[in-house]
């Protein structure tokens, strides 16, 4: 019996030759199986151009979205010159089987950075495909909610954070991971207010009912004199903010700090000791996650609660956190890590260990629905990450779900599957970076 084949085709302004490959076994089709007939991806360059959507269609009709964030084009060439072989013509309801066999493939080259990245958009597309095959929200297929509404807090970052405008090339600031600019004055440029406006940012968010937020004082520091050290005026410039709101409203409302992974150990040791009388829930990223031992040793010298983090990648790393005792708070970002089936063996493995999770998001509308439904089913959730500059910006443009915060929590998504869809004029034949892998 001759194998199908299956084209893989681009569009010519993005210089990818069209390729022919012949279709590997895969899952075995049964009778309620559903077929995968064409993969599409495009880069939403005018709205984030660091965002890859995608959409999976089967032979049903139903189609389910991913995304994920960051090498938007790499991460395409991963899923058509290489997933597509497993995928097309696939079951797309055998969800674990396809992430299983991919990501050991990824494992033989590292299963890191891009290749994550490509299958967890794969991952989330699929999980909204059997959402709408079931007729249910993806929370309800992890074991049902165990809350009705799920908790967030508003990281400060501003309206173009990690979306810089279109071509605009990444500078010392602003497009390049974890270094965000403090940015010019606007109704929700959240970093900006946060430098200039401390107090009347914090009481907006507890009268909006947020009871916690996110900020990066210490960044301007470290992108401008390096990771080994930090002078004590730049510690204490960066504490002015947090202590006003302290003076202000005192408790009422919770700080996280994120040193974005720009610190040496004495560096975060010197934040460390400074931020202690201002009591910040948290710590994230404050020492780079590349050395857990050394993050072990700073949770243990700072005697601060840590969080760790969206940049710690696969389950075997989370689980080499939890037994290093490295962390007091968990963070995945479920578009980095390889989707929901992963976010939620780590959220689980978590809470064998006492420790809350919570989910990353400052990239897209997708990873924060995602995160909404994995945390929705986990016993041990705590937030929902949310950037509302971009909520009320960006996102409007990509989904057509209006994410609404009430009370500091978003309820829980009711329509099937991840309960949106993705503006289909992303995956137009001539949209940017567009490509199109079919049986």
């Amino acid at each position: 019996m001759t194998r199908p084949l299956f084209n893989i085709s681009a569009d010519e302004h993005a210089g990818v030759p069209n390729v022919t490959h012949r279709h590997l076994p895969a899952t075995p089709l049964s009778d309620d199986s559903v077929r995968i007939v064409s993969i599409e991806t495009a880069i939403p360059t005018s709205m984030a151009p660091h965002l890859l959507m995608m959409r999976i269609t089967t032979d049903a009709g139903i189609v389910g979205h991913g995304e994920t964030f960051f090498c938007a084009s790499a991460a395409a060439a991963m899923v058509h010159d290489y997933f597509a072989t497993r995928l097309l013509g696939a079951d797309a309801l055998a969800i674990e089987s396809h992430w299983r066999f991919l990501y050991e493939r990824l494992a033989n080259i590292g299963a890191r950075g891009t290749e994550l990245r490509a299958l967890s958009a794969v991952d989330l597309a699929l999980w909204d495909i059997l959402g709408q095959v079931c007729g249910k929200p993806i929370y309800r297929l992890l074991g049902g909610p165990v809350r009705d509404r799920v908790k967030v807090y508003n990281s400060c970052a501003n309206p173009t954070y990690s979306m810089p405008k279109q071509n605009q090339p990444p500078s010392k600031f602003g497009s390049w991971p974890g270094m965000g600019s403090i940015g010019q004055p606007g109704p929700v440029s959240d970093s900006y207010n946060y430098f200039h406006n401390p107090v009347e940012l914090a009481k907006e968010l507890i009268g909006l009912g947020y009871e916690a937020m996110k900020v990066w004082p210490f960044d301007y520091p470290a992108i401008q004199d390096g990771p080994t050290y930090i002078s004590a005026g730049d510690v204490r410039q960066g504490l002015r903010g947090l202590e006003k709101i302290r003076e202000a409203v005192g408790m009422d409302i919770e700080v996280m700090i994120d040193g974005h992974m720009h610190f040496g150990l004495p560096a975060a040791l010197r934040i460390a000791d400074a931020l202690r009388p201002l009591k910040p829930l948290w710590l994230e990223d404050v020492l780079k996650t590349d050395n857990l031992d050394t993050l072990a040793d700073f949770r243990r010298q700072s005697g601060m609660p840590i969080s760790v983090s969206e940049s710690v990648l696969t389950t075997a790393d989370f689980a080499a956190v939890l037994e290093k005792r490295a962390a007091d708070y968990i963070m995945v970002d479920p578009t980095w890590v390889g989707g929901i089936s992963p976010s939620v063996r780590m959220g689980h493995l978590a809470g064998t260990y006492n420790l809350p999770v919570s989910m990353h998001d400052a990239t897209g509308p997708l990873t924060m629905l995602s995160g909404l439904h994995v945390l929705a089913a986990m016993p041990n959730a705590l937030y929902q990450e949310t950037v509302r500059a971009q909520i009320r910006g960006v996102y409007r443009d990509i989904i057509d779900l209006d994410v609404k915060i009430a009370d500091g929590a978003i309820a829980l998504p009711r329509g099937a599957g991840l309960g949106t869809k993705v503006n289909p004029d992303i995956f137009k034949p001539d949209a940017p970076g567009y490509r199109k892998s079919s049986v």
